[in-house]
């Protein structure tokens, strides 16, 4: 019965004291270290968590031994967290799981690692790395509890990064087809570009467009190639292009396509043509 009042007899004592003058002050320099971890829980409870953070910041090593450490540890990363610091909040939800490994919370606390980190990620057009971070910390979190009651949180969370991820990986193969406007020698690097990104993404609602994209880049290519070269690269159109049929027989992009394809065999047509010529011309000479 007395523990039970210990906790409410100072929390208690914590309310009388923050309302009387300079509350958050008078704890900072009060040496009573049950009556600031009150001070604390009350201004987390309240949501005051800047507060409620500085208190616990310099709590936690004179806590430590007893059995508020813990409770004030996985507090304590929250308070970050409720700040929107998501990198701090981080480091110390891993950090909470380093030092109680046995306990009840260390679950909650690994998950709120990945929210933390999954709160860092930026907008799909920008640079993606702490996405990438955020993207192992759940397949990771995922490993270690597969029963967790945050899975379908995780999963959600898995599903909005990845496409992210997915998003900028199109963007930086587009990026090449669009620099061929200024550069026709970016054409090669847009096919190798949009084929890696159908390859690694090949489930990619973007997957059409990339393909339709390296069709036009390979034409061009071809187009822009030495005659010798050329016939070669325009059998390339048409291998994507019959490619690009069956796999998206009603593609929105596929009278584009065509267009491509008919004057790659066209162009083929006028290259066979030509070299016969001129093989008949040698035969003459001779």
């Amino acid at each position: 019965m007395t523990q039970r009042l210990f906790p409410f007899l100072t929390i208690l004592l914590a309310v009388v004291l923050l309302s009387s003058c300079s509350n958050f002050q008078k704890l900072m320099k009060s040496d009573d270290v049950d009556l600031r971890y009150a001070g604390a829980l009350k201004y987390y409870e309240e949501k005051e968590y800047e507060k409620a953070g500085v208190l616990l910041g310099e709590l936690l090593p004179l806590l430590k031994g007893r059995s508020e450490y813990e409770k004030a540890n996985f507090l304590y990363a929250y308070t970050k967290y409720h700040q929107q610091l998501y990198l701090e909040s981080s480091f110390h939800f891993i950090q909470f799981g380093s030092t109680f490994p046995k306990s009840q919370l260390v679950e909650e606390a690994a998950f709120m690692n990945v929210r933390s980190l999954a709160a860092e990620s930026p907008n799909e057009d920008l640079d993606q790395s702490n996405t990438a971070k955020a993207l192992t910390a759940i397949q990771d979190f995922l490993r270690r509890y597969p029963t967790s009651t945050f899975k379908d949180e995780a999963n959600k969370l898995y599903t909005e990064l990845s496409s992210k991820v997915e998003f900028k990986a199109f963007d930086n193969a587009k990026l090449y087809y669009k620099l061929t406007k200024y550069n026709p020698q970016y054409y090669q690097s847009a096919v190798i570009a949009l084929a890696n990104f159908r390859r690694d993404y090949p489930s990619s609602k973007f997957s059409e467009e990339a393909a339709a994209l390296r069709i036009d880049a390979q034409h061009s290519y071809a187009e822009q190639s030495i005659e010798s070269k050329q016939k070669e690269r325009y059998q390339e159109v048409i291998a994507f292009y019959e490619n690009f049929v069956d796999t998206y027989p009603n593609s929105k992009y596929l009278r584009t396509a065509e267009g491509f394809y008919d004057n790659a065999r066209k162009a083929i047509e006028k290259l066979n043509a030509s070299q016969a010529a001129a093989a008949t011309a040698t035969t003459t000479q001779q």
